[in-house]
């Protein structure tokens, strides 16, 4: 899985443009499908058949998009004025590598010895950064790209310290990967697997999704943000890496079903997957989207700790990677052996 999730995280892949990332987890998924399908909205649904028929659909769900870039306007010196797509601190983007395609760039602002004293007391806004691409004018700019064009962060991929992956995109192509292994054996009911569009957008993507597929229940696998950092006190520190698979019970737009949050806990505890839950309520997720579809549905989510995430060094544990995984399995076991 883990090379897996390295060629996804490649990828680029920003809300709104999520078509590479969908056309090589189509790739992947064909071999296994019994129907696979793309909606309206750009969402891949995969299903397969299992060993058990539910009478009302299962599904798995991660979304493929990432923060990124959108080009707002070129300015006559042929720097790109921009937007984020998706939620990215200013901080965060502040001298960082990105690309457009095969055009690199770097985020810039105003020299510091150009500022004034009130300007340095403040974090600077969206309107005052620019991106670099390396030419001198607007003519030049726009034959490489366009207002319009998307753009991600230009970021490698390392293992470091302590079986610890850095990344640009781990959130969410992490869930993805995780969806895709489970997809690869025949899973003991039948099930969904969503890849959803736009999630950094709004949820959008899985709104239509779940519309269209009214499942019964569903479990969203995510990255979700860590704060384990020093001088951060313990209850401000959400969750933390290498303490085992998130299973949240709340946040900023889902209260999670609790039998399913119950049942993911017990399998953790049964078959010693470590695990943690959310310290503080806040962000979220896809399952705010699904919950509320139609009549409604049963959602639980699952996620992995990331530092640093919506950055181009988005920081998770892989032995955080693998309990995820394992109680991925374990939910679809689970509800197997709930039916008759």
């Amino acid at each position: 899985m883990l090379d897996l999730l390295k060629t996804l995280c490649c990828m680029d892949g920003p809300s709104g443009a999520e078509d590479v990332v969908r056309e090589f987890i189509r790739s992947h998924a064909a071999h296994f499908a019994d129907d696979i399908r793309t909606d309206a909205m750009g969402n891949l649904m995969v299903f397969r058949k299992g060993i058990k028929h539910p009478a009302k659909p299962v599904m798995l769900c991660a979304h493929m998009d990432e923060v990124g870039f959108i080009i707002k306007r070129i300015t006559n010196e042929g720097m790109l004025k921009f937007g984020f797509t998706g939620g990215v601190d200013p901080r965060v983007a502040l001298g960082r590598a990105v690309r457009f395609g095969q055009v690199k760039g770097i985020v810039g602002i105003k020299a510091v010895h150009l500022t004034t004293a009130s300007e340095r007391e403040h974090m600077p806004k969206t309107k005052d950064l620019y991106i670099d691409i390396g030419v001198t004018s607007k003519d030049e700019a726009l034959a490489k790209v366009q207002p319009g064009d998307y753009g991600t962060f230009d970021s490698d991929i390392v293992e470091f310290g302590d079986g610890l992956l850095k990344a640009k995109a781990i959130d969410d192509r992490f869930g993805c990967a995780v969806l895709l292994a489970l997809l690869r054996d025949k899973p003991p009911l039948d099930t969904w697997f969503v890849f959803t569009v736009q999630e950094e957008a709004g949820l959008r993507g899985a709104a239509t999704a779940a519309f269209a597929l009214r499942p019964d229940l569903c479990l969203v696998v995510e990255g979700t943000t860590a704060a384990d950092l020093a001088e951060v006190p313990p209850h401000k520190q959400v969750c933390a890496l290498g303490k085992g698979a998130v299973i949240p019970f709340m946040d900023g737009r889902t209260i999670y079903d609790e039998g399913l949050f119950d049942m993911l806990r017990q399998a953790a505890e049964t078959q010693d997957i470590p695990w943690q839950t959310k310290h503080m309520i806040a962000g979220g997720t896809d399952a705010g989207r699904i919950h509320m579809a139609c009549a409604g549905a049963r959602t639980v989510g699952l996620a992995v700790p990331v530092r640093y995430i919506h950055s181009p060094v988005s920081t998770a544990a892989l032995s955080d990677m693998r309990d995820v995984y394992a109680l991925a399995r374990a939910f679809l076991e689970g509800i197997a052996q709930s039916i008759e």
